[in-house]
């Protein structure tokens, strides 16, 4: 089997590395989960989304892949968009994760131009290997790459990006809980091809 094309998990781990550059934190990147809903808007429970993995005090952010209406008849380049969540138990932190994420994807072809430098740098330094079916760059995110392609994702190479936020973005949240999440919603258009 060829290896996987999922852009946004390029994505995150680049704005995982760099964010740990800018605040010196981790930040986890999970993919969105159920909720569960019992009928009231403070039994929604973050620890679904996150499925348990968030310790006290962290932030966190919650994504999801978007794939969108291709308007040309070419079929190699995709527009797609990267939805995220992200959830912090203090608003100073939820507007400094916004900011960063401003700063990093906001600069459409120069944002672009940044990341595939990242990915290049990345794929050097885990030793520059290809998929041994299509002859395309491939990366493997572990420490140590499995001999099989199953695990390993194709380069992409992004043309352009921006974000935005809609007007019905999350502002303070009551998960039901002791504490108060501060969460607010993203949303990060991209352009790439394979």
């Amino acid at each position: 089997m060829a290896a996987l094309d999922a852009p946004h998990i390029f994505i995150n781990r680049y704005m995982q590395d760099k964010i740990a550059e800018l605040s010196g934190t981790g930040l986890p990147f999970l993919p969105t989960l159920p909720t569960d809903y019992n009928g009231q808007v403070g039994d929604i429970q973050l620890i679904t989304e996150t499925n348990g993995t968030v310790p006290g005090g962290e932030s966190v952010a919650v994504y999801d892949r978007m794939f969108k209406l291709r308007r040309q008849a070419f079929p190699h380049i995709k527009y797609e968009q990267l939805l995220y969540y992200f959830y912090s138990y203090g608003v100073d932190d939820l507007f400094r994760l916004q900011q960063q994420a401003q700063d990093l994807l906001d600069r459409g072809d120069e944002s672009a131009e940044e990341i595939n430098a990242w990915i290049k740098s990345v794929w050097e330094t885990k030793g520059s290997n290809y998929d041994p079916i299509s002859n395309r760059p491939i990366l493997y995110f572990g420490t140590d790459a499995p001999a099989d392609t199953n695990d390993w994702f194709a380069l992409p190479y992004f043309h352009e990006m921006k974000i935005f936020q809609l007007e019905e973005s999350r502002d303070i949240v009551d998960f039901g809980t002791a504490r108060t999440w501060a969460g607010n919603k993203l949303i990060v258009d991209y352009c790439w091809h394979a």
